[in-house]
């Protein structure tokens, strides 16, 4: 049977293709000026819209690298190998993000990339996009803060295991609201999180599966900030997440 048209009109695609909308802090399209990505980088790239459980052509003969300007995605990367027990490198990616971005180095780089909900994303040869950095040093600037910013974001959320899982949760949960969270229709207050389970969440931060679902719970009974659905989460209180996150220093309130 085929998979159902995915549907693009909750990312607002005239807002996002005009450069209008404010994308998450430390991604490449957040550094990005919008009008070197409205008037030179966007219009040579190619629109593609991923459905939830797709793969996003990141292989080794996939030529192309990816701008992310919607939806939520887990990457696996396997340093040892994909053999029984070989321990996976799982990361959370989202809008405003570049992806294949060690193509542009070694053109048969891969990472194993799933879109966990409908992916919008624009899609260029890796050729044409070495040619648009080299034109645009703004776009070639924009991509090296973006990774920078990525790798420390990647530390704080994902390297910390001296900090207690609720923290590390989230730290996790308030990164995906921020990177890969819509706004309710029905409740602008909140912020739907698609895609990501909470076994997923557990692969990410080296936990057990049963100490995210125990931090997950706290987070929705004792702090009120989250609600579950399936294969959703739910961000209620984005305000009182930050909070738990980073709490306030004495005498700042």
């Amino acid at each position: 049977m085929a998979s159902p048209t995915p549907r693009i009109d909750a990312f607002n695609p005239s807002s996002v293709l005009a450069g209008k909308r404010r994308m998450p802090e430390g991604t490449f399209l957040g550094y990005l000026p919008a009008k070197s990505w409205s008037r030179s980088i966007r219009p040579r790239l190619t629109s593609r819209i991923f459905n939830q459980g797709d793969m996003l052509p990141l292989g080794p003969t996939d030529g192309a690298v990816h701008v992310v300007l919607g939806g939520c995605l887990l990457q696996e990367r396997f340093p040892f190998g994909t053999g029984k027990g070989a321990p996976v490198v799982v990361r959370f990616r989202g809008t405003g993000e570049f992806l294949g971005e060690a193509k542009l180095i070694e053109p048969t780089a891969h990472v194993r990339t799933v879109c966990l909900s409908t992916t919008w994303v624009m899609t260029c040869s890796i050729r044409r996009m070495k040619v648009l950095l080299n034109r645009h040093p703004e776009a070639e600037l924009a991509l090296l803060r973006s990774l920078e910013a990525r790798n420390r974001s990647d530390e704080k959320i994902y390297c910390t295991a001296d900090r207690p899982p609720l923290d590390r949760v989230s730290t996790l949960l308030l990164h995906l609201a921020q990177t890969a969270g819509t706004r309710d229709p029905d409740d602008p207050a909140q912020i739907l999180i698609d895609g990501p389970r909470q076994s997923d969440l557990a692969r990410s931060l080296l936990l057990g599966q049963s100490t995210v679902e125990n931090a997950v719970a706290e987070l929705r009974h004792k702090h009120r900030v989250i609600a579950s659905r399936y294969r959703q989460l739910v961000v209620t209180d984005i305000a009182r997440l930050k909070r738990i996150v980073t709490p306030a220093l004495p005498g700042t309130e």
